[in-house]
Parts: structure tokens; C-alpha cells; sequence
């Protein structure tokens, strides 16, 4: 793999939210255009070598920098270096972004409540749809699920406020709705499928799902997203394809 395909660009700002989890922002060249939901190519020169991994953008598509949430993999040839970087320190960006997992997607049923059901670093995609106005413009009710298995895992959770009332100011429809699977006292415990089966994420959120009128985006885990898909589609709801239909999906890793 030659670096022709890619632009060299700085960090400037690390955040550290669990031993396992980090976020990092870099310079964002002028000719970088992306689509919220899309990710990007990153690289790190390893032993001579161009070692490249996609990752989600976090930032809005407005933002001069690009801001990106990661996982640790243990002995991971990436992570296991990305989670060293420091500010100044350079990564490759490939210079053109990619993926599906867009709004754009949907045509059929029009916009009216949107549900970003993620796992992890699945929230990345979601943070940055938040962060385009026409996404508050084109829908009524918001319902952003995040699971995490620990409290300390999660993330974003004072940025998503922010968000909510920057880009959603005057918006009367937005819930954020946290799951946390190994605390037993959290109002939400178990997997997303199982609080999709038996009805407890419906309840909490006081909405339910609707072939009619629903979009469902699936970020993360790829059990959590096969899972979640399924047992979406046992509620009546299908997977979007050619514009048509609800259920939209990422494995984010």
C-alpha cells in the first residue's frame, strides 16, 4: 500500500474515557468531504509498514478537525500503538471517506422518529449525525440508545447534552437512553435484543416501534448487531434496501 493515496495530518487532542477507551481529534485537510454516518482510513507507519483501519467520524461535517473514538485491542498491531499518541504526533488519512450507514439511505418510510441503537465505539457515526441540523430539521422524535457494559465506559455522555441543545435547540423529541449491562441497579441492564423482545426499551423510552414510520440505525458489536436485527425484524420492521424499508446496519469493527 502506497501513502499516495493518503495526506499526512497531526493529532491535537487526546481524550482518555476508560483504560479502554479514547477519543482523538486531528487536522482536517481542506479537500476532506464526508457525509455524517461515513468513515475514514487511518494510518500508522509500523516498522516501515502503512497498517490502516477504519474508523467512524465523530465530528460534524461542518468541523475543521475530525475526531474519531477508539477501543484498545489487547496486542492489537493498531490500537495497541494508537493509544500512545501524543498531541503533534502524525497519521495518515486516506483522502476520500466511505461507507453506507448514511440518512441519506432512506426513502421509504419518510423521516419522522429516528432510533441509533449503538454498542462501544458504535456511537461515533450517531454523534455526528446529531451535529447536522437538517437531522433535528427532518425528524420529530430522536431516541439515542447507548450501551456500555460499564458506567465507566460511558462516553460522550456531557458532549451528547451540548450536542442536544446546540443543534437541537427548540427540538422537544430527543431521548437519551443508556444501557448499562453489568450494573444490575441501571434502569437498563440487559442486551438491546433481549430489551427489544420483551418490550423494556419501548417502556422506558414511552415510544414504540413502527414499519410505518420508524428508521433504525445499528452500530457496534456485530452479535449486538445481528441480534438487534433479528429481533427487530420478529417486531414487523425490515432491513432497508434501495431506499425502502427500516432497519439500517454497521459492524464497527
Amino acid at each position: 500500500m502506497t501513502s499516495e493515496k493518503f495526506t499526512v495530518e497531526k493529532v491535537l487532542s487526546i481524550q482518555r474515557w476508560a483504560d479502554n477507551l479514547f477519543s482523538f481529534s486531528m487536522t482536517r485537510p481542506a479537500h476532506f468531504k464526508f457525509t455524517a454516518g461515513q468513515f475514514a482510513r487511518i494510518g500508522l507507519q509500523v516498522d516501515g509498514e502503512l497498517i490502516v483501519r477504519a474508523y467512524s467520524v465523530v465530528s460534524s461535517p461542518y468541523d475543521e478537525t475530525l475526531e474519531f473514538f477508539s477501543i484498545v485491542v489487547p496486542d492489537g498491531a493498531f490500537t495497541s500503538r494508537l493509544k500512545d499518541l501524543q498531541v503533534g504526533d502524525e497519521l495518515y488519512l486516506e483522502k476520500i471517506p466511505y461507507g453506507f450507514l448514511t440518512l441519506a439511505r432512506y426513502q421509504q418510510p419518510l423521516p419522522h422518529d429516528l432510533w441509533l441503537l449503538a454498542t462501544g465505539t458504535g456511537l461515533a457515526p450517531f454523534l455526528s449525525m446529531l451535529q447536522d441540523f437538517e437531522t433535528w430539521q427532518n425528524y420529530q422524535k430522536i431516541n439515542l440508545v447507548y450501551s456500555v457494559r460499564t458506567q465507566a465506559e460511558l462516553a460522550y455522555v456531557e458532549r451528547i447534552q451540548e450536542i442536544a441543545a446546540t443543534f437541537g435547540e427548540g427540538h422537544t423529541g430527543f431521548q437519551f437512553v443508556p444501557i448499562i449491562t453489568r450494573d444490575p441497579q441501571a434502569i437498563l441492564h440487559q442486551r438491546l435484543p433481549v430489551l427489544i423482545e420483551n418490550g423494556q426499551l419501548e417502556a422506558v423510552v414511552g415510544q414504540q416501534f413502527n414499519p410505518e414510520t420508524s428508521h433504525i440505525m445499528l452500530c457496534g458489536n456485530p452479535q449486538m448487531v445481528e441480534d438487534t436485527k433479528e429481533a427487530l425484524k420478529q417486531r414487523g420492521l425490515s432491513m432497508n434496501r434501495r431506499g425502502e424499508g427500516n432497519i439500517a446496519v454497521e459492524n464497527y469493527w
